[in-house]
């Protein structure tokens, strides 16, 4: 899902054609012909339900959709930019460690036996920097459980071999240019769908990858199932888009949507399920008795929840055109459900995208709460009065100032610039929100052991050290660049043999370029009524926003398609970078910061806000690295001078 970058086509599958897995043979390449699996599963969809979205979500998942979901396949999504820098850290203290050990000891390990009766197939990117270590830990439980489970590994994503070549040829950043870091930590290519696939067609029960594209643990599995070919790219469009949609879990099911009043059951969320039809069109529901809402609104906003251009969304095995996708509910079922269809699809590009971690220094942060009158006052001049401090005692022992800092007093509405509400008195309650950074990790641990005295030698009214005194921890920075796909070397094993070596190919005739099918609407917007009336956004739109890298999105979706060119008339790339300036770290020329993109089929905008987010991930100083509340801090925009748009839709 989160993958941007130039890609290439793949080639059909050609290893082991000549022995087919039990589960039905592989793709074949060669002449045209209709594939059996497509006959097996014409009459049937295949039904995927994924039970994470991120290293720590909810354990309650499994079960539910183990029992109540009817899955084919169960699948979990786990690994960020944050969580690869924290699994290298991981792996760099041990050699065993690495993975996500809770994909092992707590999805997998207390339902293993329930999964195999069932049939679930299982599908996870847990191995993150070490898969094999992985697939060894989940070995043992399915030894202990005393069955019999075909695990395969996929690797080839881990290029650390590869760093120095690569810093002596001269790599740039693909987003600021800047040179191949020194202290790189971890370096990973973005693997597409097809080595999955291909592991299923080996007969694997459970495929363990490392780094791939999120969407990829869905589209591997309908891949397998339907037959789909390498160059029927408007079907591997939908099949990445049924993965955009879900790998995120309870994001697409109700949770942090902006209507969040009306979604019940947050305790029991269910968690998303898709049925896919061969055809590519599918439909999204949860399972039967659980909480949460699938509704037009949690399915939209999870579509243009990080995503840059929603006509060249580029991953490894297409390039999604998403930008007349329509949702439609389904009226009758409990907890609702939707269908989707429209995605189209192009060839990808030759290249893989790759994401390393490198070494910048070190970071802290102490968080205070200060209660009483004027507690934003007293809170600010706390933060300053500890950094002049340490300043001063970092020139005694001859250390180099901070490279970096961050106050926010989190209460005072700092964070919305100059759209903060206007108070007449402070809060009587906030907290300060200290953040640090220096390339020294004895300079950090000085300023940890200075934080507590503030509490008998500063403001009144501070109550504690949340987390006790604060953690010193490495800053670990992305850098992406654009790497060939036919050097990288991926390999699939089962239960720790080596199976096959899958390597891209690209020799057969491509395809030409697919026409848009879009019908460019006239730019009438100048002509559209005015009137009377303001509006708050949350009236007339949802948002929903997220990261990528120092980047953040902001998805603005029409309530009633009525409303869609009054927003797209006042909601525009310039409104918005004006919106957030105060949270925009301007570069050197005159371009503009923030850009826009239309989602017709769901009346919908898309915004990339560049450079928004302090650096973003672990890099950032500030109280939402990853740009959570930006959609939020939005519906606070104000369109003025329309017509009573309520009463348009009433009649």
């Amino acid at each position: 899902m989160r993958c941007i970058g130039r890609w290439h086509q793949l080639r059909p599958l050609q290893a082991a054609r000549a022995n087919p897995s039990p589960r039905g043979p592989a793709v074949s390449g060669g002449a045209r012909r209709v594939d059996p699996r497509r006959l097996a599963t014409e009459a049937r969809a295949v039904r995927i339900g994924c039970a994470s979205g991120f290293w720590g979500d909810t354990a309650t998942a499994v079960p539910q959709l183990i029992y109540g979901g009817n899955l084919d396949f169960l699948v979990f999504d786990y690994l960020s930019e944050i969580t690869m820098s924290l699994l290298a850290a991981a792996k760099a203290k041990s050699p065993n460690l690495g993975y996500v050990p809770d994909f092992v000891q707590v999805a997998m390990a207390p339902f293993i036996k329930d999964i195999h009766r069932r049939g679930i197939r299982v599908v996870c990117n847990a191995g993150g920097v070490n898969p094999l270590a992985c697939s060894a830990a989940l070995q043992e439980v399915v030894k202990k459980a005393q069955l019999d489970l075909k695990i395969a590994t996929v690797t080839g994503d881990d290029l650390m071999l590869m760093k120095d070549l690569l810093k002596e040829v001269g790599i740039t950043d693909m987003y600021n240019g800047s040179p191949f870091p020194t202290n790189v930590q971890s370096m990973n290519a973005y693997l597409g769908a097809r080595p999955i696939s291909r592991a299923l067609d080996l007969g694997a029960d459970v495929v363990v990858t490392g780094r791939c594209v999120d969407s990829s643990i869905v589209l591997g599995p309908l891949i397998h199932s339907f037959g789909w070919e390498q160059n029927e790219f408007d079907l591997l469009a939908a099949g990445s888009l049924a993965g955009h949609l879900i790998e995120c879990g309870a994001q697409c099911t109700g949770g942090i949507f902006t209507d969040w009043h009306k979604v019940p059951g947050w305790d029991n969320i269910g968690f998303p399920v898709v049925e896919c039809s061969s055809d590519g069109s599918f439909i999204l529901s949860k399972p039967p008795k659980t909480g949460g809402l699938v509704s037009f609104g949690t399915v939209t906003e999870q579509l243009v929840y990080e995503i840059g251009d929603p006509c060249h969304y580029q991953l490894p095995d297409v390039v999604c055109n998403f930008s007349q996708v329509t949702v439609s509910e389904i009226s009758g079922i409990e907890g609702g459900a939707v269908h989707v269809k429209g995605a189209k699809g192009s060839p990808p590009s030759d290249s893989y995208k790759i994401c390393a971690t490198y070494l910048d220094g070190y970071r802290a942060t102490a968080v205070c709460p200060v209660a009483g009158c004027r507690s934003v006052q007293k809170g600010r001049r706390t933060a300053e009065s500890i950094l002049k401090r340490m300043q001063r005692i970092f020139k005694e022992v001859g250390l180099d100032d901070f490279r970096s800092v961050n106050i926010q007093v989190l209460g005072s509405d700092e964070s919305y610039g100059e759209q903060a509400a206007k108070r007449t008195c402070s809060p009587r309650e906030a907290v300060i929100w200290l953040a640090v950074h220096h390339m020294q990790k004895k300079a950090l641990e000085l300023f940890s052991r200075e934080i507590a005295p503030a509490g008998t030698g500063m403001a009144p009214g501070l109550t504690g050290i949340v987390g006790g005194r604060p953690k010193v921890s490495p800053v670990l920075k992305p850098f992406f660049f654009l790497h060939p796909k036919q050097i990288v070397t991926i390999d699939i094993f089962m239960n720790g043999k080596h199976m096959e070596t899958f390597k891209e190919d690209f020799n057969y005739p491509p395809l030409p370029a697919l026409e848009e099918n879009i019908k460019k609407e006239q730019d009438d917007l100048k002509d559209l009524p005015t009137g009377p009336c303001s509006y708050r956004l949350e009236e007339l739109a949802y948002t929903r926003s997220g990261d990528k890298g120092n980047t953040a999105n902001i998805g603005v979706i029409a309530r009633h398609p009525l409303y869609y060119p009054y927003l797209r008339k006042a909601v525009t790339a310039q409104a918005v970078e004006e919106y957030f300036r105060h949270l925009i770290q301007k570069d050197d020329s005159d371009t503009m910061m923030v850009t826009r993109f239309d989602l017709p089929g769901i009346q919908a905008l898309n915004f990339v806000l560049k450079n928004s987010l302090g650096g973003g991930g672990i890099a950032s100083l500030r109280s939402d690295p990853q740009g959570k509340a930006y959609g939020q801090m939005l519906l606070d925009f104000r369109l003025r001078n329309v017509p009573d748009l309520k009463f348009l839709v009433e009649e």
